[in-house]
This record gives structure tokens, C-alpha cells and sequence, in this order.
């Protein structure tokens, strides 16, 4: 028997698909948002962290956003770069909060893409209220995280931010985008536990050229280095 009810339902569904794409569309245009530097990491790492090593994370994380910003408006400033690059996370708290630190405190205006959950999460306070985009469906907030991103840096996390990394990588394995944009893994000792690249590569899994889609590293500077120079290669320019 033909399910009118169901049928209905499953229109709504498609139509609140729909408005979340449009009007988060609609909202970026608005502020003129058109790049991004994303940075993903775990909500639950804080700055007063018991573990030495989570706190390194979050101070690195809130440093390398803050000498992006500082770059992005410099650049700007100088008629070098046409736009601004905003830092971009997933809106919430730990590695999260502390790329919208440290961008807040460089003077720039960041973005959150935060997610609706029953138990977590909140924006934190360091995304301006407009910029705090609030959406219901996971594969909608991973599109614009990846429609817009002129770079990706990816810290230490849980499942979420495990399955950002590899929804990225796939994406720049499988040329899905346009341009395969720097992408930094920060926390070599984490990572390199989590994922082990050479087993991969000698069970024919990846090839030899897959590890060239991104760098594995604990600095700051070799992180911000690799986003910068390839994103001035890719606008025309030179960095020595």
C-alpha cells in the first residue's frame, strides 16, 4: 500500500536539505567569506589539559591561527592578496576554540561551522555571532568545509575529526577537487599510532604519491610555511 505519510516525510527531509545548503550559501556570500583555512581537532583538549601534550597541542594550534590571521591581513593590507583567508574550524571548543583564539586575537574575524548535537557542542566565544554557521546535517557542514578551503590543518582528535581527515583525503586522492590545497597533520607521535602510511603503501593500498598530499609534522613554522608558500605559488607569487 502506497505510504502517503512517508512520502511526505521524506519531502521535508529533502526540502530542509535544500534550505540548509541555500541559505548557508546565501550567509557566506553575505560576508563575503569565499576562503578558508580549516583547522580540525578535538573539542576536549583544553588549555589547562592535565596532559603536557594535549596543552602543546593547543598552543599550537591557537599559535598557527594567529600567524595565519596575522599573514591573511598583511597580505591584504599590502594589495598583495585580492581577499582574505579566515580561519575556519568546526565552531566548537578545545583545538576548535583555540584557532578561533588565536585568529580573534590577531584582530581577524573567524568562522565557525558548528554542529547541532544533543550533548555537544556550543560555538565558543571567539567567533563573531554572524559568523557562526549552526548545521543539522554532517554531510552539508563537510561540503562547506571543503568548498571554500584554500588549506587544511588537522590536530589530534576523536572519531569526528578522524573522519574529517580521511573525507579530505579521499577527496584530494580521488581529484575531487579542483585544487589539492596544502594540508599540514599535526602531532607526528599521535598520528603516526593512528594511521601507519608505510603499511598502507606496502599492501598496494595507497600508492607512492599519496604521502606527497600532505606533510606530518610538530612544528608551528614548518606548518605555516607549507600554507603560505603554497598558497602564494598558487596565486602567482614567490616565497623564498
Amino acid at each position: 500500500m502506497f505510504d502517503c505519510e512517508k512520502l511526505f516525510e521524506e519531502n521535508e527531509r529533502g526540502a530542509r536539505i535544500f534550505e540548509e545548503f541555500v541559505s548557508t550559501k546565501e550567509k557566506l556570500n553575505k560576508a563575503q567569506i569565499r576562503n578558508t583555512i580549516v583547522m580540525f581537532g578535538s573539542a576536549r583538549i583544553k588549555p589547562d589539559d592535565p596532559h603536557k601534550k594535549a596543552r602543546g597541542y593547543y598552543a599550537a594550534a591557537e599559535k598557527l591561527a594567529h600567524k595565519l590571521a596575522l599573514w591573511s591581513k598583511q597580505t591584504f593590507l599590502n594589495n598583495l592578496h585580492k581577499e582574505k583567508y579566515y580561519i575556519c574550524t568546526g565552531g566548537g571548543g578545545g583545538i576548535m576554540e583555540a584557532a578561533n583564539k588565536g585568529a580573534a586575537d590577531a584582530g581577524e574575524p573567524t568562522v565557525g561551522f558548528n554542529i547541532l548535537l544533543p550533548f555537544e557542542q556550543a560555538a565558543n566565544a571567539y567567533i563573531p555571532k554572524d559568523l557562526v554557521f549552526n548545521f543539522h546535517y554532517f554531510f552539508i557542514r563537510k561540503f562547506y568545509f571543503a568548498y571554500l578551503a584554500k588549506a587544511f590543518v588537522i590536530f589530534p582528535g576523536g572519531f569526528g575529526t578522524l573522519d574529517e581527515l580521511f573525507e579530505i583525503l579521499t577527496l584530494a586522492q580521488t581529484q575531487k577537487m579542483q585544487k589539492t590545497p596544502p594540508f599540514v597533520i599535526f602531532g607526528k607521535d599521535f598520528f603516526s599510532k593512528i594511521i601507519n602510511y608505510d603499511m598502507l603503501y606496502e599492501h598496494g593500498l595507497i600508492s607512492k604519491e599519496d604521502n606527497k598530499l600532505f606533510i606530518l609534522t610538530d612544528d608551528v613554522d614548518e606548518a605555516f610555511t607549507h600554507i603560505t608558500r603554497n598558497i602564494n605559488r598558487e596565486l602567482g607569487f614567490v616565497q623564498l
